[in-house]
């Protein structure tokens, strides 16, 4: 697992945080892209996700739907198993993540990038309708495919095949991992942190649900997802809006330290070089597309299957998505976790010396924490470190050092002998050994939200918790539902319906082994891939906005929906 490990966080170094020098400062490329084509189609498109986005509502409520139209889905139901794949667990362990590491301030970065993913996501999704083609083999016969493999290959001419083929396959993987092994990764680490149950345990049981559900097809899942999508949405927002009531008074303060901590970071709990503004703004970006998926490429596959023969039509239906995922959904999360101040308190824990969440940094001069692999024995007296300089490695529980080591539950007995880090034992200074000890450790992830729940909830009782429980489970399964659709359809274009079984097949399996590998490591591979697949479909949306342009323009100027209706 260390070795996994490594490997994750050099390509996290050299693909996710490759830099461009722009004014003395590495710009991540990333950012760069993914922002940067987000202005230009924006600007081109008359800040289409202002002057449409109420267009767009009315769309999505089915005002204007034509059963004979080609396509698999309806409006909505398309819109809710995209939004199934997006709203998810970005919006209850990414928004968590993304203020653990960038602090408050990453917040609004996500923001940012919602606002102009907006306009990305009505770009990509207008120009997956235009493009899809009609499925004329075995079960999918009668169907439609759409997606940036699709516009890629027809709409920029076949000498981009290859390019179209690229992103098919890194879509594929990206699914395997974003939308499948971190959606059972988060539903296991919530299980055990609140009932103890076996990761194993949890991994098995969403996977039988996950393969009952995608063996049906887009129709079964877009049924599915119809309902699901906005029950556990009106579950979370509920359940948020609750708390944030409650504390009406914290809103404003709240708001104020986001915006300050967005351009002048002054205080962070796990991110290196603690108060640089580079790392709030690229665990801002980061997050932020993992929970919408703006630019991604992967919600133009479910829009595509809707019934119109518009493509603006489902554009203009794109871009809620965005909208309701982050600078909704995303926006309760992060007031939640940063009012109630769970983001940088520490909780008791239970300290696996052989795993979990378990890492070894070193206290850096800025106050960040440098991930060390130790080679010699941890000594620790009277439940402290000894001798920790700015070098030497300290026991940490996501990614910050823990204090104080105790050997009881009750923190009532300090911990005094050696940890072995390569075995996972420590050896007390009588002979005792164990395998896990006790601290105050900063948590992360879906159990942060948990926390937050839990503290905004408690005068009314002792039950804030559950609704982060519940909602991460519907959460999950609904987006690794979605995403297996997207990576069939990706294995349809690169092999043929003869690999839809198969990859559904692996779908299901890597589900399980996502549920085992710690939260650091699937975390982190999703990421990677996600900095890749960014890479064509951007270019292909900067090459083709001219036609979005265009298409946009003719739409509004011919109304068609009004001509639907008197019909």
């Amino acid at each position: 697992m260390d070795f996994i490990q490594r490997v994750v966080d050099f390509l996290t170094t050299h693909v996710v945080e490759f830099g461009i020098p722009v004014g003395g400062e590495d710009i991540p490329l990333m950012v760069i892209i993914l922002l940067g084509i987000g202005t230009y189609l924006t600007l081109r498109l008359g800040f289409v996700q202002v002057t449409r986005l109420r267009h767009g509502a009315a769309v999505a409520s089915g005002r204007y739907d034509d059963p004979d139209d080609e396509g698999d889905v309806t409006h909505f139901q398309a819109l809710t198993t995209a939004l199934s794949a997006t709203v998810g667990i970005g919006n209850i362990a990414g928004v968590a993540l993304a203020i653990h590491w960038g602090g408050p301030g990453a917040l609004f970065w996500m923001w940012v990038t919602a606002a102009l993913g907006m306009a990305t996501k009505y770009s990509e999704v207008t120009l997956a309708q235009r493009y899809r083609v009609h499925e004329h083999e075995g079960e999918w016969a009668g169907t439609v495919s759409g997606g940036p493999m699709y516009y890629i290959e027809r709409g920029l001419g076949p000498k981009w095949k290859w390019m179209a083929v690229l992103f098919a396959l890194l879509l594929g993987i990206t699914a395997f991992l974003t939308g499948n092994g971190i959606q059972a990764n988060t539903v296991a680490d919530n299980l055990e942190t609140q009932f103890s149950i076996p990761v194993w345990v949890s991994g098995l049981a969403t996977s039988g649900v996950v393969a009952a559900v995608i063996l049906g097809g887009i129709s079964r899942i877009g049924r599915v997802t119809a309902v699901l999508a906005p029950a556990m949405a009106v579950i979370y927002v509920l359940g948020a809006l609750t708390v944030i009531v409650m504390n009406i008074g914290d809103v404003g303060p709240t708001l104020a330290l986001i915006f300050r901590e967005a351009f002048n970071p002054s205080a962070g709990v796990a991110g290196t070089g603690v108060g640089a503004f580079l790392v709030t703004l690229m665990w801002g970006v980061r997050r932020g597309l993992f929970s919408n998926e703006a630019g991604q490429g992967s919600a133009p596959i479910a829009h595509s299957a809707a019934k119109t023969d518009e493509p603006v039509s489902e554009g203009v239906v794109a871009l809620l998505e965005p909208f309701i995922d982050t600078i909704i959904i995303c926006t309760m999360t992060g007031l939640l976790i940063i009012m109630t101040g769970v983001w940088h308190d520490r909780f008791e824990t239970e300290i696996t010396l052989g795993g979990g969440d378990l890492s070894y940094r070193a206290v850096q001069a800025d106050g960040g924490y440098e991930e060390m692999s130790p080679n010699a024995p941890i000594r620790i007296d009277g439940g402290a470190h000894v001798a920790t300089g700015p070098s030497d490695p300290q026991v940490s529980w996501h990614e910050v050092p823990v204090r104080m080591l105790y050997v009881d539950e009750a923190q009532t007995q300090p911990f005094s002998g050696v940890i072995d880090p390569s075995s996972g034992v420590a050896r007390g200074g009588d002979g005792e050994t164990y395998t896990s000890l006790h601290g105050m450790a900063v948590e992360s992830g879906a159990p942060l939200t948990m926390e937050a729940f839990r503290r905004g909830l408690s005068p009314l009782g002792d039950w804030g918790h559950y609704i982060v429980v519940l909602s991460v489970l519907l959460f999950a399964i609904s987006t690794a539902i979605a995403w297996s659709y997207y990576g069939d359809r990706c294995a349809n274009y690169l092999f043929g319906a003869r690999a839809i079984v198969p990859y559904k097949t692996i779908f299901v399996i890597l589900h399980f082994v996502g549920a085992v590998l710690p939260l650091s490591v699937i975390w982190g591979i999703g990421d990677v891939f996600l900095a890749i697949v960014i890479v064509p479909n951007l270019i292909a949306l900067g090459v083709l906005a001219p036609q979005v342009v265009e298409m946009t323009r003719d739409y509004f100027e011919r109304k068609p929906w009004l001509e639907e209706k008197s019909g």
